[in-house]
């Protein structure tokens, strides 16, 4: 079987990168518009009136809230599989963090984990989110971290809960295609040469642990945006600040989160190794951490009923402080 998915990957990699998607990508980007439901959600304006930053939001179910914060190339269609779950019991907000999705693309060098915390915050207090769980995958669960941190000094008891998801939070060795994304000259050349399908397949065959979870579907949803005017300028500029100056300062202040902490890492994460998560298990004063295998580094796609299960079971057991 692994020899078989392998084998496939390599097939769909030299079909990718042949460049035949080049012209099968704007027509995709056609047709699927008009096969795919629109998503329930509205653009929400988190900067000035002269400089405006507009975030798409989706919202759905009612009760305590949650906001979710993709990773690193994706967007709300991360969420595709938890959101509705949890929007049972509970006020789901999936966001596009600035720069990815539906959301504005500004040619600026703002792409950082700060400055998307700041971004967040503002759209909390637009929202007037109270007694909030945080839910962040990889890039996302950086930015969920700073924010928690931020709010925690700015907004005490806006964040009841923090959920983190095979997350960035301490210096690492980066893989290869964030590598390329971060090396000047070839990254620009790179990404303006190849298919946007060819990158989102790139990221999802280093992301997933079977290459035959990798559909269509996703391939075309996470390279929709790189066609947007923006769309490359802003996945290379957060590739070449994902690791942010200030991070020491950062990691000093994990400690102070004192929300209770749900992990979810998988076993075979070759983006974020898990020895990532057992670290940040035990910088958190109340985390826990859940470990699951058969799976790479996005959980809520690979194996999302284990991790819906989990994380309803974590919430169960700790219930928001303040109710809508």
């Amino acid at each position: 079987m692994a020899r078989t998915s392998t084998a496939r990957a390599a097939r769909l990699a030299l079909v990718l990168a042949a460049g035949w998607l080049s012209w099968l990508g704007p027509l995709w980007q056609g047709t699927s518009a008009a096969a795919e439901p629109r998503p329930r959600g509205a653009f929400v304006n988190v900067g000035t009136a002269a400089a405006p930053v507009r975030l798409w939001v989706e919202e759905m179910g009612r009760g305590a809230p949650i906001l979710l914060i993709h990773g690193l190339g994706a967007n709300t269609y991360s969420w595709r599989y938890l959101a509705p779950g949890l929007a049972r019991s509970h006020r789901v907000l999936s966001v596009d963090l600035k720069g990815f999705g539906r959301s504005d693309k500004p040619f600026d060098a703002a792409y950082g984990i700060l400055d998307q915390a700041r971004l967040l915050e503002t759209l909390i207090a637009a929202k007037d989110l109270r007694g909030l769980t945080i839910v962040g995958h990889s890039l996302g669960g950086g930015v969920a971290l700073a924010l928690t941190v931020r709010l925690n000094l700015r907004r005490p008891a806006t964040v009841d809960r923090l959920v983190l998801l095979d997350s960035i939070a301490y210096p690492q060795p980066v893989p290869l295609f964030i590598e390329l994304l971060r090396t000047p000259v070839l990254a620009e050349v790179g990404i303006a040469a190849a298919p946007p399908e060819l990158e989102a397949f790139k990221g999802l065959l280093a992301a997933y642990a079977d290459p035959d979870k990798i559909t269509w579907d996703a391939v075309r949803a996470y390279a929709r945006p790189l066609y947007e005017e923006g769309g490359r300028h802003a996945l290379l500029q957060t590739a070449q600040g994902i690791i942010p100056a200030n991070l020491p300062a950062l990691i000093a202040a994990y400690p102070t989160i004192q929300q209770p902490a749900l992990l979810i890492w998988c076993a075979e994460d070759r983006v974020v190794p898990v020895g990532v998560g057992r670290r940040l298990a035990r910088a958190l004063p109340r985390a826990e951490l859940s470990v699951f295998t058969g799976c790479g580094h996005v959980p809520q796609e690979e194996v999302p009923a284990l991790t819906l299960a989990r994380l309803r079971s974590f919430l169960q057991h700790h219930p928001a402080s303040t109710q809508p």
